[in-house]
């Protein structure tokens, strides 16, 4: 039996987190798990959902994210997982799939106003962004903490491309 990883790609709102995580996601060929794409595909099936902090539809969410992490995993699939992680629910959450899979964890790093900046142009852009809560994530996107957790870990600055590149962030989630 193999052991799979999960890279969890983590940062603040605006961060450019699910973008990295689809390209890391390519560069190992294994899947991605985001907590964003589940959500809208949950705002989907309710039509008139109105979003807003901790809203019902958001704490669904987790539990469908770490169940469908869960049974990637047990399955030895290495799986790329895009989300914040950054409150007590994540970590919580984190616990249900611990020791299933060796962890590596890729920060992404941006400063605030540059990240307020992605977000408005992604609302305006993207229809299914109505699913979040992003004019609240706005006010705090100062307010952010990065994860933290004892696993090999990795900053990347997002600001303009990858620091360090995509090759050595792929190869960091290999090895």
């Amino acid at each position: 039996m193999g052991r799979p990883t999960l890279v969890l790609v983590t940062g603040p709102a605006g961060s450019g987190k699910t973008t990295l995580a689809y390209a890391i996601g390519a560069a190992l060929g294994c899947p991605v798990v985001s907590r964003d794409a589940i959500k809208e595909g949950m705002a989907a099936a309710e039509p008139g959902f109105v979003a807003a902090v901790g809203d019902p539809l958001t704490r669904r969410t987790y539990g469908a994210f770490f169940a469908s992490l869960d049974l990637l995993l047990r399955a030895e699939v290495t799986t790329v997982a895009e989300a914040a992680f950054q409150h007590r629910l994540w970590t919580q959450g984190l616990a249900l799939v611990d020791g299933l899979a060796d962890l590596k964890i890729v920060r992404c790093q941006l400063d605030a106003e540059q990240a307020r900046a992605r977000m408005q142009l992604r609302r305006a852009e993207q229809p299914t962004r109505t699913a979040h809560a992003d004019i609240e994530h706005l006010a705090a996107a100062d307010a952010f903490v990065p994860l933290s957790l004892d696993a090999p870990t990795l900053d990347v600055d997002t600001a303009d491309g990858y620091r360090p590149d995509l090759a050595t962030v792929a190869a960091f989630c290999r090895h």
